[in-house]
């Protein structure tokens, strides 16, 4: 997939932190959204069928379904706990030994669209405490990207094209733009802006290939 610059994410998307608290302890849940100029029952079929998932995201196997289980391919997977057609699901999102959980809200947008709203929660732990809320933040928006660029055009991605993008000079733009954009939202939920901005630059560094560490 050859994306486009990462100004028009940045402006387009929002982002948030909120502290948590469980009876297991500390928990953050990183929130990020943005409104599409598409039908509602469009964007829930991109987010919920294989076919469609596999055109922006990655493939993905299993049963996606209230109870079933997911696998992406190379990445997470999980179960899904909670399933409510066309407006909301919730899964675990297990990866590298860890567990945590992402939540999927959609409406309709003021105006017309879709308003899409993703949660991720996650305990805080040493990899929070590392990289902060750009190890999936990043994440979830390149995903956004490509999930905006499908939902205009029906263009599949570009496996090759997707995995040279973070090298590419605009690729290193977007992962700054949306490294900053995090580090911010993890100040305003209340992290000391040093811890913020150096957890920001490791982050950076991986997703650039310059860090030694896995941020996924």
């Amino acid at each position: 997939m050859n994306h486009p610059g990462g100004t028009d994410q940045s402006d387009a998307v929002t982002r948030g932190v909120e502290c948590r608290t469980f009876p297991e302890g500390e928990a953050r849940t990183v929130q990020i959204g943005r409104t599409y100029d598409a039908p509602l029952e469009d964007v829930w079929e991109a987010c919920t069928e294989p076919e469609r998932i596999r055109r922006w995201f990655l493939p993905v196997s299993g049963e996606l379904r209230e109870g079933g289980r997911y696998q992406l391919e190379g990445n997470a997977g999980g179960l899904i706990e909670r399933c409510e057609p066309p407006h909301h699901f919730a899964a675990s999102w297990e990866y590298g030994g860890n567990v945590s959980w992402i939540e999927l809200h959609l409406s309709g947008a003021d105006g017309g669209g879709t308003r899409f709203e993703l949660w991720h929660t996650m305990p805080v732990g040493d990899h929070w405490r590392q990289f902060g809320p750009g190890a999936v933040g990043i994440g979830w928006d390149l995903g956004l990207l490509g999930l905006a660029r499908n939902l205009a055009t029906g263009e599949s991605a570009d496996p090759k094209a997707a995995a040279a993008f973070p090298a590419s000079e605009a690729g290193r733009r977007f992962i700054e733009e949306s490294s900053r954009g995090w580090c911010e939202a993890d100040i305003a939920s209340g992290e000391e802006r040093e811890h913020a901005s150096a957890a920001a630059a490791r982050t950076f560094a991986f997703y650039t290939g310059a860090g030694p560490n896995s941020a996924s």
